[in-house]
């Protein structure tokens, strides 16, 4: 049954967004880890869609959040209201109590605003006013920016981007899937929106039948290693985190259990390592001036690592 429910939420996501199966089962496996997804590239090529595709397929709630420099902390996080019949402050939720946020170009807004997904992102939890509420789960922020927009935007800082389990880049369609994308939009048909093909108990039951993936000592050794390396490389300024060294981990699981395997491999970690470390990797002034490549550099760090024995 378990097969079942991620071949249903994979196929529906693909009814909408075509050719790209990957990056479906990055999402998947973010889902499945109870991480984070950063999806960043250029307009048009299906960053929202495929966000409330995500959400459209589960049957959680959903809110949708359009970042731009005026919406505050409050907005996200909530606030408290005094209320005249009662004489007392009541506490009113923000948009990040539901399942699934879509963070739309999160870019746009000020570092305060972006900060105030923090604790969320990393604890499933808000704290106002010294109250702690907590998020129920499922719980998964998905959100968008424009890697080429400069001007109004605001990057995020290295602790927001350490938040993010993985961050993906669709690219643009070869021209075989751009035609299907073309004929479907040309299409007289009225297209319905996507059923929920799963609900929030049955996320929840995927999540628990992910942690049961096995990692053996060796490959979490290898993984360690991983994450020393990009430490000690001379182009590297800040290198992976003790949290991207788990985040590593459990991606491999998660892409194990995905190709429906009880243990994690060292293929795993590897086709994980790229939407997983790049994002987190802080290079030196020199080697963004000789235009290194994150990407690359993980690529050669785990060329240079031994596979770990069976």
């Amino acid at each position: 049954m378990t097969n079942e429910h991620i071949s249903r939420i994979r196929a529906n996501i693909e009814d909408r967004l075509i050719g790209k199966a990957e990056t479906i089962d990055l999402v998947l496996c973010a889902l499945l880890r109870r991480g984070h997804v950063l999806i960043e590239d250029v307009p048009g090529t299906g960053k929202t869609t495929l966000a409330q595709s995500l959400a459209q397929s589960l049957g959680c709630s959903f809110r949708r959040i359009q970042f731009t420099p005026d919406v505050m902390p409050s907005d996200i996080t909530g606030f408290s209201m005094y209320d005249a019949s009662s004489g007392q402050f009541n506490f009113r939720k923000g948009v990040i109590f539901n399942n699934i946020i879509l963070a739309d170009e999160i870019n746009r807004t000020s570092p305060k605003t972006q900060s105030a997904m923090l604790e969320a992102m990393q604890e499933n939890q808000v704290t106002v006013e010294d109250v702690t509420y907590s998020i129920p789960a499922p719980f998964m922020v998905l959100a968008t920016q424009n890697p080429v927009e400069f001007v109004g935007t605001f990057p995020l800082p290295e602790a927001q981007l350490d938040r993010f389990f993985i961050r993906v880049s669709l690219g643009y369609p070869s021209v075989e899937y751009e035609t299907q994308i073309l004929d479907w939009h040309d299409s007289m048909e009225e297209h319905p929106p996507l059923s929920e093909v799963v609900d929030a108990e049955e996320v929840l039951a995927l999540q628990a039948e992910a942690d049961k993936v096995h990692v053996s000592t060796a490959l979490k050794q290898y993984i360690a290693q991983i994450a020393e390396n990009t430490r000690t490389h001379p182009d590297v300024l800040l290198g992976i985190s003790p949290r991207g060294a788990i985040a590593l981990m459990n991606a491999a699981k998660g892409s194990a259990f995905l190709r429906q395997q009880a243990y994690a491999s060292p293929d795993d970690v590897q086709s994980m390592a790229l939407p997983v470390l790049a994002h987190r990797l802080i290079l030196t002034p020199e080697a963004r001036l000789q235009s290194v490549d994150a990407e690359n550099l993980i690529a050669g760090i785990i060329a240079s690592i031994a596979l770990p024995e069976a």
